[in-house]
């Protein structure tokens, strides 16, 4: 196979904005140097300048298609594939060919011309691009019929923007130089308003910036280049999880929005060790937060907090770096500068912003503990809390004779890990303590007084109280990550039952509902969708008693214009997060569902005209289908 052509595109916000023109120039200059180049299908309508440019440029004659009476003129790719040009151009890239074409649509052609090694050049406006088609039927209230694949777009070898201002266009469409004067009116008062004009110049600016976006990242990777180049503001935040993180995220947004409408990313490291870290409903109330104020948010996984900070900073080319000032005491800094201070010292070229906030100083705090040793453990561990040392003092006192005192204070530190592995921390404080008393009273001299004579006793008995509270942070630890293991593999076996539900079933939104419903325990769950400004019950389980989602108890937006609610009580924060997974399943049933309609309704409708092409029967007669 021969070398593919290139595909260059001339892209433009609009018709009229000089796509065609730009397009022959280039042809132009092109056959000057020498180039074999043809015209394979322009579309001058009418505008004497572009009409011009075509002059002594070679123009290959169409193919004429006949379709219901009327005679069509389409792009003869088999007579251009014949002449084997160096240089083909194709006016509107994104145009549906008559019925009987080669190809069903123009861009199909041209795949098959750059992969016979022809290079093209071709047209397009932005509104034709498949993943901009809602944006534009929002801004411009009309809906393109014919679109691109982004992928085809964003394979091209050039794509070249064809730039003009609204204003400019709209005197270029008065002066006649875009529609024929019966035209403008009307264009003008429509499609071609100021503020349609300058939304779809912006849309164009700013696809053509991400494409640029994405090939300098695809440079930087093929020169393996760690080094920041600041080619646009990207601001990256750093979030503890900690009470300071609104306020930081706050500052941060500020700072982007004051750098030109950065891009902002928010960022939170979790300990590899899993040792420490925010709670998930913390998280996800930064999560809703980033959302609001227009970031992006992160999790990354690193012991080294500083490093992976900046690993990720310079991964995303971000050109500042947002980090809230250390809540640790004086202390704690002059034993450790602390996460601050490193980043600050290896930060490079990135600006690094401390942001104060009303924690700072203050020392780490202790969260609330509520214990995760359950519960049936924990009153097993009180009562041993009393009933080891106690069992430990009997037999100390009995054997005085036959154990020394080391013995007496082995048996006591075995009966407070035995509670502390039982029980976890409180019942573990309990047996130290009454341990520790214990042994002081009946067992260290001088006997049957509180007094500690020797000062290894004291070390003793604080060893005790210290192995006590280790010994049960170690337990509790592993009751939490035993919790927090089990929850997951729940979590996962649910969703993998949805999945099967979606994969497997020939209809499974109703069943997904009536799974997610029975799951979470609500007496209700459906898809809203607003049409026409007005919210539509889609699918639903239950009685369909929520027409809003600002009615529901649970309200998870899947798309602006699609919500999956439910009724019958609020779930958790971690209830919540599963069902966001679960409601972009649910789309997607949807979606298949409103295609597969769709296609009926498609066949249904082509059944009795494809007859009537089949067939024309004499009066009285019918036409059955084949």
């Amino acid at each position: 196979m021969g070398k593919r052509g290139e595909l260059r595109i001339y892209l433009g916000a609009a018709p009229g904005v000089g796509k065609t023109y730009a397009m022959l120039g280039e042809a132009r200059r092109r056959a000057d140097r020498g180039t074999d180049v043809v015209v394979g299908l322009v579309e001058t309508h009418g505008r004497r300048r572009t009409a011009e440019l075509l002059d002594v440029l070679e123009v290959l004659p169409r193919r004429e298609v006949a379709h219901r009476g009327v005679t069509l003129t389409e792009l003869d790719v088999a007579a251009v594939l014949a002449r084997e040009p160096q240089v083909v151009l194709i006016d509107e890239l994104a145009h549906t060919n008559a019925p009987g074409s080669r190809n069903p649509k123009r861009w199909q052609d041209v795949e098959e011309l750059l992969d016979a090694g022809i290079t093209v050049l071709t047209t397009l406006n932005v509104q034709h691009l498949e993943s901009l088609n809602d944006v534009v039927e929002r801004i411009t209230g009309s809906r393109q019929q014919e679109t691109v694949p982004d992928e085809v777009v964003r394979k091209a070898g050039q794509v070249e923007l064809v730039d003009i201002t609204p204003e400019a266009l709209r005197r270029r469409l008065a002066h006649g130089n875009v529609y024929a004067s019966e035209k403008v009116d009307a264009a003008m008062a429509n499609y071609f308003q100021p503020r349609n004009l300058t939304a779809l110049r912006e849309l164009a600016l700013l696809w053509v910036a991400d494409q640029v976006e994405v090939a300098l990242q695809r440079h930087r990777a093929d020169q393996r280049t760690t080094d920041v180049w600041e080619t646009r503001e990207r601001v990256v935040v750093a979030l503890t999880g900690g009470l300071e993180s609104e306020t930081v995220l706050r500052r941060a947004a500020r700072i982007a929005k004051r750098s030109g409408s950065a891009e902002l990313f928010a960022l939170h490291v979790l300990r590899g060790d899993g040792l420490a870290g925010a709670t998930a409903a913390a998280l996800a109330a930064l999560r809703r937060l980033a959302e609001d104020v227009g970031a992006s948010f992160h999790t990354v996984v690193g012991d080294d907090v500083p490093a992976a900070l900046l690993d990720f900073a310079r991964g995303v080319d971000a050109t500042q770096l947002v980090i809230g000032t250390s809540r640790r005491s004086r202390f704690a800094r002059a034993v450790d500068e602390g996460i601050g201070s490193r980043v600050v010292q290896d930060s490079g070229p990135i600006d690094v912003h401390m942001v104060t906030h009303g924690e700072a100083g203050r020392g780490l705090r202790l969260p609330r503990r509520f214990s995760a040793v359950p519960v049936t453990r924990r009153a097993v561990g009180w009562a041993l809390g009393l009933a080891l040392p106690l069992l430990a003092t009997v037999l100390g006192v009995v054997g005085r004779e036959i154990f020394a005192l080391s013995t007496d204070v082995v048996l006591f530190f075995l009966a407070t890990v035995v509670v502390a592995l039982v029980g976890g921390l409180g019942p573990a404080l309990l047996a130290a303590l009454a341990g520790a008393t214990l042994l002081n009273f009946f067992l260290t001299p001088p006997l049957h007084t509180l007094t500690i004579a020797e000062r290894e006793n004291v070390i003793m008995l604080v060893a005790m109280v210290l192995t006590a509270v280790l010994v049960a942070l170690v337990v509790d630890r592993a009751a939490r990550r035993a919790q927090q293991a089990a929850a997951a593999a729940a979590e996962a076996a649910l969703l993998a039952s949805f999945s099967r539900t979606v994969l497997t079933r020939p209809e499974p939104l109703p069943r997904l509902l009536d799974r997610v419903r029975e799951a979470f325990g609500l007496t209700t769950v459906a898809i809203l969708e607003r049409r026409d400004d007005r919210w539509v019950i889609s699918a639903c389980s239950g009685p369909p008693d929520c027409g809003k989602p600002e009615q529901a108890d649970v309200d998870v937006a899947v798309e602006p214009d699609v919500h999956l609610v439910g009724q019958g009580r609020a779930l958790p924060a971690a209830d919540r997060r599963l069902l966001e997974a679960v409601a972009g399943q649910a789309l997607i049933a949807l979606r298949n569902r409103q295609i597969t309609d769709q296609a009926a309704e498609a066949q249904r409708r082509a059944t009795p005209s494809s007859c009537a092409a089949r067939c024309s029967p004499p009066s009285g007669t019918t036409c059955a289908p084949r």
